[in-house]
């Protein structure tokens, strides 16, 4: 099995959210690569010892040496808020580069794919369709979970897809040998805690979470940041500062903070809400290092026209779905009423009534108190 003197090809690589986890785990990123202006200003400051490659079309071959690959390849094209043209979009096409590189090594130990769980879905699953059969045709045993970022003491519900695969090694060792199985979040319903919403929304979803936020988007499909509404029991609302957000998804505070030397501050929401969250991550690479034997008795064969399911994972040519839950590990949770450090910034009168008015006209159900407290907060700093 690959130690920790492992080294790292960080590909679409973001604002470092595998690279830093794998970091913690012992792994050392070798090269990295991204295209974005903004994310770039970060990995320069944060792996000043990684030498950085703008297009991953410029990398010819796998570096000597590097025994896992990360890539979080683009997923504009697969979010169920984006363009949802699928794995031959305009962007999320660049996964055939990953594919590309693999041709190019026999010292690889590990791959590790990241994107949103809405490619399960997404016409038909082609998406995952299309990656696991280049996976398997390449020679390479793989694994897939969706894995809930909430597990990990972090208050975001977000519910990410990790790939897993390996020639060399038992790619489930890794990814499905742990199970918590339980909500570190089940809860009697109260109107006591914070409630993270998308203040956006209204009309046909709400993103409520209790005692969290729902995930942290990009931004609007025209480019303009929406941090997710924080609802407090005292009857304010508000939007996480911005080291708090990047505490949300695990980062040290001001992580992102060099991309304000090339780009707007405001440009800090769309790297966080793009990212991987960093205690994932590390739980991967920690399990790189000391992989467990996985018990696959009750797990049964996938069929043709199945719907892929939460995790499955295909050793030898055969596709079998597992019974594991978003669920890895045992973390105690931690809410927004214990996790925050700055305050919010007051939701709009706009932004509310906006809300307000949509959550009026629409069906959707809120929880006891909700809509009160949020008119409570309109008053407030009317």
């Amino acid at each position: 099995m690959p130690n920790n003197s492992g080294t790292v090809l960080g590909l679409f690589a973001g604002i470092g959210g595998l690279e830093l986890g794998l970091k913690h785990s012992g792994f050392q990123p070798k090269m990295i690569c991204e295209l974005e202006e903004g994310a770039q200003a970060v990995l320069k400051h944060r792996f000043p010892e990684a030498p950085l490659i703008p297009d991953v079309r410029d990398i010819k071959e796998v570096p000597p040496g590097v025994k896992v690959i990360t890539a979080g390849f683009p997923c504009q094209d697969l979010s169920s808020s984006g363009l949802k043209v699928g794995i031959k979009g305009e962007q999320s096409f660049l996964v055939d580069e990953v594919f590309r590189l693999l041709e190019t090594t026999d010292e690889l130990d590990w791959l590790i794919l990241e994107n949103v769980k809405f490619m399960l879905h997404l016409n038909k699953g082609n998406a995952m369709c299309y990656i696991t059969s280049k996976l398997t045709s390449l020679g390479y045993n793989w694994a897939y979970r969706v894995v809930n970022s909430q597990g990990f003491g972090l208050p975001q519900r977000r519910h990410r897809v990790f790939i897993v695969a390996s020639k060399k090694h038992d790619p489930r060792s890794v990814l499905l040998s742990d199970e918590h199985g339980i909500d570190p979040n089940k809860h009697t319903s109260t109107d006591e805690i914070p409630r993270g919403f998308y203040w956006t929304e209204g009309r046909y979803s709400t993103g409520m979470s209790f005692n969290g936020i729902p995930p942290l988007k990009a931004g609007s499909t025209i480019g303009i940041p929406s941090p997710p509404a924080i609802l407090l029991p005292i009857g304010f609302a508000g939007t996480p500062e911005i080291r708090d957000a990047e505490r949300l998804q695990g980062f040290p505070e001001e992580w992102t903070k060099p991309t304000e030397s090339v780009c707007k501050p405001s440009h800090r929401w769309k790297l966080i809400g793009n990212s991987v969250s960093v205690p994932v991550a590390k739980w991967i690479g920690s399990r790189l290092i000391s992989p467990l034997d996985y018990c696959d008795k009750n797990d049964i064969e996938l069929k043709k026209n199945d719907k892929w399911p939460m995790a499955a994972w295909c050793m030898g040519g055969k596709i079998k779905k597992s019974s594991v839950s978003e669920w890895p590990i045992k973390k105690k949770f931690k809410g927004l009423d214990s996790f925050l450090k700055y305050p919010l910034k007051p939701l709009s009168i706009k932004a509310s009534n906006g809300y307000l008015s949509r959550a009026e006209k629409g069906n959707l159900k809120h929880p006891v108190g909700f809509i009160d407290n949020l008119k409570k907060h309109v008053m407030e700093i009317s």
